[in-house]
């Protein structure tokens, strides 16, 4: 039985209700990850670091309309998502 995860394991973004998950090389949903980070079996930003995506995941909830001093709060445990533990 594969795990299947609420949370991309790569950004945070939640995925649960399975209509924001990527897609594996044979086109099947991918358990781990969103449609923003994972395509066709690869990751949509292969150099990204850890840091890095969290920086990028401030931006896009800022644009959403979080508050700033809130950013840092819900991204604090994307270094810890199985995508940055080989890292």
């Amino acid at each position: 039985m594969s795990v299947s995860y609420k949370n991309c394991q790569s950004c945070g973004m939640p995925i649960a209700k399975g209509d924001k998950n990527g897609t594996e090389a044979d086109g099947a949903k991918s358990r781990k990850y969103c449609i923003h980070c994972y395509v066709g079996g690869r990751y949509t930003m292969p150099d990204m670091t850890a840091e890095q995506m969290q920086e990028f995941v401030k931006g896009k909830m800022v644009g959403m309309g979080f508050p700033r001093f809130l950013t840092g709060f819900f991204t604090r445990g994307i270094p810890k998502l199985e995508r940055w533990q080989s890292n």
